[in-house]
């Protein structure tokens, strides 16, 4: 065996070597003493070193995954553009957008540990920091898994490391009875997404005769009833993962129900993944003209009904966590847009849109993390008057939410524009236009809550709120990118050297 193949997986294996830590580190500093002195919430014993021992523990992941980022962004030997590098036997393929793809995730994990930091520095949840931060990094790692997947085994091994970790975060609050239905309804009907993607991947199989992409696209270029239904049945199972309509009916009640941390990792980071997947998956098994044609009108209508659903139902919405998962939901429409047609920049507006959906939806849901922890309050109509006591979170609220609107100078209308601009030159003209209809339709609805924060008036306010420096951080993190971005073109340039062709 050529155990240099290994050193394709810098990332996989420099995100094992992070987990590893931090389970040594959970095992030496969470000690019985310390967690009876934080559950205890108290600082007497040993002048205070167990709880301050503890307090480690939640800070010791977070330096690790950021330099675990760094680490990822660092150049390395690889192929570049449209070459593609595989490992064990084609197993395992690994590419520069591969490797971007992974550095967002990275990047939107780091946020969503910063948002978790002052709910993991409760008293009562300081035994359990380690827990978390574990099951969020094998989430992430099962995400890495499916991204440079080239064989379905792979991919399913790293759809089901991604998907059960995940579970156990959304019911984290043992306590809480609405985090335990949510963790509840999650499993089941990831279970059941999964249970249908395996049935199109035996059917696929049956086809093919093997589970390798490459192979695969050899001997599926005739079109049958089989293999059409295995097609299907892919698309269905990643369409819950994604959260399209109509396999959105999840969503709103989990995200409502898991803690807010949690919700902004599964409204970014799962998506995202799935969506890379899916489109590897789509260009490199069924990359003939009859099956293009296929999957390219499923893809439509899925888009068209999970734009315009999603934002009808997100107009009736007062709880704010339940408002943003619909917004996720619509978001997730205009994503999956980058896969019509199966084009270089189709892929290079996906990841670029992924880019600065992240750091807009992770800053607003930051700053519903920090005034729920302050207040107890999620409801739209608890931010009446919110710039009256606390200006500067309404602003930065306003930037995230017209971000995520697509309003100019910010950075969400430019990721906006790129992946229209790749679906009107595929020749998606119709499918275009209904999204830039329902674009309006989501301004309207981001500007309600701008219009409760400064314009309706409450006669007791949300009070001034402190928020954590870590908190504070992931906010000044995502606005100052999301306004960069939007004068900054850069990124995306760059990603225009690593589109793959076709």
């Amino acid at each position: 065996m050529d155990y240099s193949q290994f050193l394709n997986m810098r990332e996989e294996l420099s995100l094992l070597l992070v987990i590893l830590l931090i389970f040594i580190v959970d095992l030496f500093v969470s000690g019985e003493k310390s967690r009876a002195c934080c559950l205890e919430g108290c600082e007497a014993e040993a002048g205070g070193k167990s709880c301050t021992r503890m307090v480690w523990l939640t800070r010791v992941p977070i330096i690790l995954m950021i330099a675990h980022t760094i680490l990822g962004m660092c150049p390395g030997e690889i192929s570049v553009g449209a070459t593609w590098e595989y490992s064990f036997g084609k197993m395992y393929q690994h590419t520069e957008m591969m490797v971007f793809m992974k550095s967002i995730l990275n990047i939107g994990a780091v946020l969503v540990m910063l948002m978790a930091y002052p709910n993991l520095y409760k008293a009562e949840n300081r035994i359990k920091a380690g827990e978390f931060y574990s099951l969020t990094l094998f989430t992430l790692l099962g995400m890495y898994f499916m991204i440079s997947a080239g064989h379905f085994l792979m991919f399913f091994i790293g759809l089901e490391l991604a998907s059960i970790p995940m579970a156990a975060l959304i019911a984290f609050k043992k306590k809480d009875e609405r985090s335990g239905e949510a963790g509840a309804k999650f499993i089941l009907l990831a279970l059941f997404s999964s249970a249908l993607l395996l049935y199109g991947i035996s059917l696929i199989y049956g086809q093919a005769g093997t589970l390798y992409f490459d192979e695969m696209a050899i001997y599926l270029h005739r079109p049958n009833f089989i293999s059409i239904l295995g097609l299907v049945l892919v698309i269905t199972g990643l369409g819950f993962k994604i959260s399209m309509v109509p396999f959105h009916l999840w969503t709103a009640d989990t995200y409502e129900g898991a803690p807010t941390p949690v919700t902004a990792f599964l409204s970014v980071l799962s998506k995202g993944a799935a969506a890379f997947t899916l489109m590897v998956i789509l260009v490199k098994i069924f990359s003939s003209g009859p099956f293009i044609e296929y999957w390219n009108v499923s893809m439509q209508v899925l888009i068209v009904l999970s734009i315009t659903v999603a934002n009808l139902f997100a107009i009736r919405q007062n709880n704010l966590k339940r408002f943003m998962a619909f917004s996720a939901i619509s978001q997730a429409g205009y994503l999956v847009l980058g896969l019509l047609g199966g084009t270089a920049q189709g892929m290079e507006s996906m990841v670029y849109y992924l880019a600065i959906y992240t750091f807009a939806n992770l800053g607003a849901f930051a700053i519903i993390n920090e005034l729920e922890l302050a207040s107890g309050k999620v409801c739209i109509s608890d931010y009446n008057g919110l710039y009256s006591t606390n200006p500067r979170m309404a602003f930065c609220m306003t930037i995230c939410l017209f971000s995520l609107a697509g309003i100019p100078p910010f950075a969400g209308f430019f990721s906006k524009f790129f992946i229209f601009m790749a679906a009107f030159k595929a020749g998606y003209v119709w499918t275009v236009f209904i999204a830039l209809v329902n674009t309006v339709i989501s301004l309207y609805y981001y500007l309600l809550i701008v219009k409760a924060m400064y314009i309706k008036s409450n006669p007791s306010p949300i009070a001034k709120v402190y928020p954590s420096l870590p908190g504070v951080t992931a906010i000044i993190l995502c606005v100052v990118a999301t306004i960069l971005f939007g004068v900054f073109s850069a990124p995306f340039n760059f990603l225009g050297f690593y589109g793959f062709g076709m």
